[in-house]
């Protein structure tokens, strides 16, 4: 495996954080990854308005950021749903705020960024109904949210591609694209990437083992909506676009999870970027290849929303 001088300089870095007055292992795991985004995402960019709502759903509240893209507080504007990674057990807000803003900067889209209920506590189904149910919401409420219900794309990275691939073949017919950043598809870990990779970086099969033990119940093993990979109806998917890094272990799955697509008849683009590791979009301070997935996820979401504006 050879990895540039960048990929080392930030793995190395990776290695010496630490975090400061963690109660157990899973808090670690949690604090540890808003330390990577704090120091690594860089510069964050400044948006027109970040506002966070609280969605009442039946008998609970969703939490929702909603980053307004800078210059730009027109109403009718176009809309991407947010659903950030962390191996469901972690990340939130501020793991993905320099995502978010580069995103709502360069779509010229609000962005919706759905907080969901995270595992142990709240295994499978709950982080899933709370972005089916938040997205759900965001469409039928999106005039007085000042947005085009016709303009709405939903974007996942890691486990959240898998919950936003859940969420596509739900409600798809009513978005107008879906990205997947490097998605978790498959609870098996069994992949060629798997075994290259079980050690690292970033991720280890350890690790995937117990994220998915906390995630997902045992009667829920079978369960598509939960295990993209085992998905076989993709009638409501839109056009996808699949961004996988060279040197993660989940770029097996990622490719596969394309393939089922494509067979099924979804317009599906993979884009692979080399010399990367999962996570890499968090690692902006360093990494140039952070603007240009931006840039590349940015004109794959304003093709296919002026092409629908177009039909």
């Amino acid at each position: 495996m050879q990895l540039t001088p960048e990929i080392n300089l930030i793995l190395n870095h990776l290695q010496k954080i630490q975090t400061f007055n963690a109660k157990d292992s899973l808090d670690d795991i949690r604090k540890y990854l808003e330390t990577m985004s704090f120091q690594l995402s860089g510069k964050k960019e400044a948006v027109s308005v970040i506002e966070e709502l609280e969605i009442p759903y039946g008998n609970r509240q969703i939490p929702l950021r909603v980053y307004y893209p800078k210059g730009k507080m027109t109403q009718h504007s176009s809309a991407v749903i947010y659903i950030h990674g962390g191996w469901f057990m972690a990340g939130g807000y501020e793991t993905h705020d320099a995502v978010a803003r580069k995103l709502a900067n360069t779509t010229g889209s609000v962005i919706f960024f759905i907080n969901y209920r995270l595992a142990p506590e709240h295994p499978f189904p709950a982080g899933l109904d709370d972005c089916l149910d938040a997205s759900k919401w965001i469409i039928e409420q999106s005039e007085s949210l000042g947005i085009d219900r016709n303009r709405i794309g939903i974007i996942g990275d890691s486990a959240g591609g898998a919950l936003a691939t859940a969420v596509s073949t739900q409600i798809g017919e009513l978005l107008k694209f879906q990205i997947l950043i490097y998605p978790a598809s498959d609870n098996q870990l069994n992949s060629t990437s798997w075994s290259t990779y079980e050690n690292g970086p970033v991720l280890t099969r350890e690790g995937g083992i117990q994220a998915w033990k906390w995630y997902l119940p045992r009667k829920e093993e079978n369960n598509p909506l939960a295990v993209p990979a085992l998905m076989k109806d993709f009638r409501s998917t839109p056009s996808t676009l699949v961004i996988l890094a060279e040197h993660d272990p989940l770029s097996d799955d990622g490719r596969k999870l394309a393939e089922n697509m494509e067979n099924a008849g979804v317009s599906v683009q993979v884009s692979l970027y080399k010399d990367m590791v999962h996570g890499f979009m968090h690692m902006g301070e360093i990494l140039n290849e952070v603007q240009t997935a931006v840039n590349e996820m940015a004109s794959f979401a304003i093709r296919n929303l002026e092409a629908e504006n177009l039909d």
